[in-house]
């Protein structure tokens, strides 16, 4: 089932949120996963890192926790960089050990319908396939022609 978000709905949610989780990031700057953690924390996000295979390691100001529950503070957001097959388990266990959750955000191509169901009955909100950085730029005026900022061009010629 292919889900639609308002325009309202998705900026409600970036401009409530403060602190993200990242589960699946990469410390190499060439993965998805690593420059939109690195655009979110360049916005004022504070990013929290999850990466069994790369504990202890500091990106983005903030050392690499293995799962979600080694974050003793209050998460807004779960992040998923992981495969659609992995989504209940990260979850499940976002919803037992972040009180304070209040989105799950599944990144594109990653979609569960029965653990955006779960996350929902949680009182979370879920937004399946799509990215945080193209929907922050997009709805904060980043993205102009061809997506790029063309804000800096366009001030020069008026």
């Amino acid at each position: 089932m292919s889900e639609t978000y308002s325009d309202a709905f998705l900026k409600k949610i970036l401009t409530r949120t403060k602190t993200i989780a990242v589960v699946g990031v990469s410390p190499n700057p060439v993965r998805p996963s690593h420059y939109v953690a690195r655009y979110l924390a360049l916005k004022g996000f504070q990013v929290i890192p999850v990466n069994p295979g790369h504990v202890g390691k500091q990106l983005f100001g903030a050392t690499v926790r293995a799962s979600l529950t080694d974050i003793k503070q209050p998460v807004d957001m779960v992040d998923i960089f992981r495969r659609s097959e992995a989504v209940p388990d990260i979850v499940e266990e976002a919803l037992q050990v972040l009180p304070a959750l209040r989105t799950v955000w599944m990144q594109i191509g990653v979609q569960h319908d029965e653990a955006a169901q779960a996350a929902r009955a949680a009182g979370c909100d879920v937004i399946m396939n799509r990215c945080p950085k193209i929907e922050y730029q997009r709805l904060f005026g980043e993205l102009r022609m061809g997506g790029f900022n063309t804000g800096i061009l366009s001030s020069k010629l008026t």
